[in-house]
Parts: structure tokens; sequence; C-alpha cells
């Protein structure tokens, strides 16, 4: 039976979240202390060695991240931390937010002394005023102990675009600008906000650093998978009997989050499907359960790891209508700046319909093969490029339910 560890969510129901002492009695702020007193380089190398990587879904290394701003001269650095957290299913970052919102902030500033930065922002998810209002307190209370030192962190609401989880368009976000995504290079690391060099970071990530840097990169990189090592905050929804979260070494396999920490399916029905990383991942069936959820292992079978969000299926659930809904999100959510994107999840949602009203062909079944497979290549950011994934995936592992509804 697979047992949580939580570094993340160490201080869950210890402290509360609106005492800042709570949350220095309990060790916060001596990681950043400790921070302070080694060079800006040795904090990066250490990050580097631990093998954190990003906690938001592209499993980027931060500390390679980090480094990148590092040798970027400037006037201004920023640390931007994305609380977007858009993802049908997801609701970690909200959680961190909410009960220890102390160790996020001390892991933007260990960040910002990293790489030179006195600015950060939190761009914190439109549909979320309540914890906005938690982080402005809580910033509020660092700046009157004056823990964070010389580093200032402003909170920055987005307006319910599902488009700016993505860092470029969460950047023009930030500015001022409509809500898409930049053509890359250059990096955030390198030109970022206004053009100056930016980390951009998950909530998740940055609350991982006061114990990395508390306990050292060898404590971090030993727990779970060696190519994604720390633990991963997971939450589970859908027809699972603990509707609930957990944080769990990155080892662990989607069968025991499913079964094991999440009991199982309820009222005795059988398990159908799971589709991990929110929305935009991919569907895994019973077959490939004891897959680890790490992102590496999750990407090996064609799903990804993403938010760490798990929504269970039972036998009852119709995978293509479920497909189709979701397609209808990834059209509605298309900012439309790339034609892949624009048209592709247009024309995706309208071939659904037709497959699950019972009207399309094999000659549609081709063509939605075709075009997710265009769109996943050559979309210009990860919307496009994930939007196609939950078909594409529930066509290859449940491809009699489409053929069972494709005209004769």
């Amino acid at each position: 039976m697979v047992e949580e560890m939580r570094i993340v969510l160490r201080n869950l129901g210890k402290i509360d979240p609106l005492k800042i002492d709570d949350y220095i009695n309990a060790g916060g702020y001596k990681s950043l202390q400790k921070a302070w007193g080694m060079s800006q380089m040795d904090v990066i190398q250490e990050v580097k060695n631990s093998g954190l990587r990003g906690r938001g879904g592209a499993g980027f290394n931060a500390g390679v991240k980090w480094g990148f701003s590092y040798n970027t001269p400037a006037d201004q650095k920023y640390v931007v931390c994305n609380a977007d957290e858009g993802e049908p299913g997801t609701y970690k970052d909200r959680i961190i937010m909410e009960k220890d919102p102390q160790s996020l902030l001390e892991g933007m500033a260990i960040c910002g002394y990293a790489i030179g930065a006195t600015k950060g922002f939190i761009y914190c998810r439109g549909e979320y005023p309540f914890v906005a209002e938690l982080l402005n307190q809580a910033i509020k209370q660092a700046k009157d102990k004056g823990v964070l030192g010389d580093f200032d962190i402003e909170v920055r609401m987005g307006a319910g675009a599902y488009v700016c989880g993505e860092e470029t368009a969460l950047i023009e976000s930030i500015e001022g600008h409509r809500g898409e995504p930049r053509f890359k290079p250059p990096f955030p690391g390198v030109s970022g906000l206004w053009g100056k060099p930016t980390v951009v970071n998950n909530v998740e990530t940055f609350a991982n650093l006061p114990s990395i840097l508390e306990k050292g990169a060898d404590w971090y990189k030993a727990i779970g998978a060696p190519g994604y090592p720390g633990t991963k905050v997971v939450t589970l929804t859908g027809d699972v009997a603990n509707k609930t979260f957990f944080e769990v070494p990155t080892d662990t396999s989607i069968r025991d989050v499913v079964f094991g920490l999440g009991g199982g399916i309820p009222n005795n029905k059988k398990f159908k499907a799971v589709q991990i990383g929110g929305t935009s991942g991919g569907f895994i069936p019973e077959a490939l359960l004891d897959t680890p959820i790490d992102f590496d292992s999750m990407g090996a079978i064609g799903a990804t790891l993403g938010s760490g969000a798990v929504f269970v299926m039972d036998e009852t659930r119709d995978i293509v209508d479920i497909a189709t809904r979701i397609a209808k999100f990834f059209e509605h959510e298309s900012c439309g700046k790339c034609t892949p994107c624009r048209e592709g999840t247009k024309r995706m949602y309208e071939l659904m319909v037709k497959m699950n009203n019972g009207q399309a062909t094999a000659g549609d079944w081709a063509l939605m093969n075709k075009l997710g497979s265009t769109m996943k290549q050559i979309s210009l950011c990860g919307l496009g490029q994930a939007a196609p994934v939950p078909i594409l995936t529930t066509m290859e592992h449940f491809n009699q339910e489409y053929k069972a509804k494709l005209l004769a």
C-alpha cells in the first residue's frame, strides 16, 4: 500500500496560513536565510542537482531554467509564479496557496536571490479571488516581518483564459496585452516580462524549494523516480471513492493512486479509463495502470503527467461522448493566434460531433487521426499541441467504442 509523503504539503493542517509566526516557528524562512549565505550560482546548482523539474506540466529542470536568467545581463529581472491553474479537475495550487502561502513566497524569494531579481509576480487564476486576498495578506505579513529582504511580490489576476496557463501568454497578460502565446525563441529566461530575463515556475515547483535548500539536493533526488525526483500532488475526481488530493513519490503507479489512495471505483462498478494531467491529458486503459506517474514514464505511454489531475471513469461512461465534450472545450479556449489550433480545434470538434451522433465514416476516422497528428506537431503552444491528445488516445485504446458509432 502506497503512503503519502508530504514535502509541498508539509505544513498542511499544522499551521494557520494567515499567521506568519506559525510558519516561522515551523522552520519557515530558514532556507531563504541559508540561500543568502550561499553564492547565487551555488543556489542554482543545488536546485539543478536536486533534479527538481517543473510541476506545472512542461517538466523542465528548474535549476537549468534559472541559469538562463542568471547568465543574461539586465538592469531588472523577474520571478513569475504561474498560479493560473485553469486545467479542469486541478486544484493542487489552490490547496498550497490556501494552506501554506508563505512557502510559495519563500520559494519565489529563493529564486529571486539566485537569479538576481528583486521583483516577483503571482499570476492568480481569475476564479480564485479569495486566494488572491489571502496571498495579499501573506505578502503584507512577510513585508512587515522583513523576511523577504529586498524582494517584492505582487499579485496579478487572470481573466479566465485557459491559454494563459502557457508562460508567454501569461506574460502578455501581465503586461496588459491580449493573452496569446509568443513565438519562441527568445525564451522568457532571456527575454520575458517587459523584455527582461524572467523565470516562470508553477506554485508547486516553488513550494518544493524551502525543503530542497534545507535538506539538500541528494536528499531530494533520492525520492521517487530518478528522472523526475521528488513528490507530486495529485487531485482525484470522477468515479473514484476518495475525491480528494494526495502527495506521493513520483515512482508511485497509477494503480496505487486510483485503487490505493483513491479507494477504487465505488458502487461495485468496473474501471474503464483514467485521464491524468487535466483535460489535455491522455486517456489510460486498465492495461497501463502499473505505469509510474513520473513525467517520463507517462510520456512513454503517450500520456502526460501535466498538472497531476486524475479523472477516473467507470464502465458506464461513454468515452466518445466525453472526448466530444473535451473537443468542445478546446475549440472554445483556443486563442486563435495560430492556424493549426484555431482551425484544428474547430474541425476536430465538428468531427467528434459527427462521430458521437453516429454520422461519421471511416474517412472521418482517418481525417481525425491525420488532423490530430498535425496539430501536435505544428501548433504554436501547448494548447494546440495537447488538444488532440485526449481524442487520439481514446481512438487508440478505445477504438471499439468509436467503431461502434461509425456509419456502415
